[in-house]
């Protein structure tokens, strides 16, 4: 809904289907795409009144088990699917890899093959692959695709980078700095006295923290670019602010920008800092961040 608020027109797929008749309704009034998952989700479409029509995309269990019909529920379903009326827009149908970004999974070569054999002879369009699928060595013959990550610039594989794979970052995290401290050898800085200045030190703190999605695990020596250099995290995250050891760093004062992932700084990078994964961190930033489009 946010999106089609936003003036998006292009079809939009929800990919966990609805559950209730009148968010079917919701979904025929914007010209939503289903997954059908379930046959609770069949029901819906039979019972449902008026001339509500959707393009269907069925989804197949290939050893995910996590959505879809399993292999052999699967004819009784598009069986059903078929009968609606009215007719659906078109039906077209999915699967999901469980580890394609692992190269030369055999479990992706199974669900291939089971996906392949409850298909065939059908003729509807296909959709099997996620960023990890459209970049790996398995051959998926597919029509759609579904990138997430990806879209982001940021690789779905632990091994390599998005510009590894010629993507560029589509997001960056952005702030300034609010305040510049002047740290005595010795003395520490923020909760929990975390990290003790080995020289007397410039401190800038950095209007960032958990509250705006930053993990809060992040430690001592997670990078962070203050006007376009690198410099390390000092101390603990907080709900609003980090600080950073900028004392090699020339002219750094209130307003100096500050970039915490995005280009010169990839959000893998600070996803291996904080143990995490690049989907956590980039789903993570809060609505009380600004968005701003470029």
């Amino acid at each position: 809904l946010a999106l089609r608020a936003a003036g998006i027109t292009q079809p939009i797929v929800l990919l966990e289907g609805v559950f209730a008749a009148e968010h079917l309704v919701e979904a025929a009034r914007h010209g939503f795409d289903l997954v059908v998952h379930d046959p609770l989700q069949i029901e819906l479409l039979e019972e449902i009144s008026g001339p509500h029509r959707f393009v269907l995309w069925i989804k197949i269990d290939t050893g995910m088990n996590r959505l879809g019909f399993r292999p052999s529920d699967f004819p009784a379903a598009l069986e059903r699917i078929r009968r609606l009326q009215p007719p659906p827009f078109e039906i077209r149908l999915l699967t999901h890899l469980a580890r394609a970004d692992e190269p030369d999974s055999s479990m992706t070569r199974d669900q291939l093959a089971r996906f392949r054999a409850a298909t065939q002879g059908l003729d509807y369009t296909t959709s099997i692959a996620n960023s990890a699928g459209l970049f790996g060595a398995a051959l998926l013959g597919c029509n759609w695709v579904r990138p997430g990550l990806a879209l982001y610039g940021a690789s779905p594989f632990a091994d390599r980078s998005g510009t590894e794979l010629g993507l560029h970052p589509a997001m960056s995290l952005e702030t300034s700095v609010i305040a510049m401290r002047q740290v005595p050898k010795g003395e520490t800085v923020g909760y929990g006295g975390a990290w003790r200045a080995s020289r007397d030190s410039s401190i800038a703190i950095v209007a960032a923290g958990y509250g705006d999605g930053l993990a809060r695990n992040l430690t001592s020596g997670t990078p962070v670019l203050v006007d376009g250099q690198r410099v390390p995290l000092t101390g603990r995250v907080s709900m609003d602010m980090i600080a950073v050891d900028v004392t090699n760093l020339a002219d750094v004062h209130v307003g100096t920008p500050v970039v915490l992932w995005g280009n010169g700084l990839p959000v893998e990078e600070i996803a291996r800092h904080a143990g995490t994964i690049p989907y956590e961190l980039l789903c993570g930033v809060s609505q009380r961040v600004p968005l701003e489009l470029r």
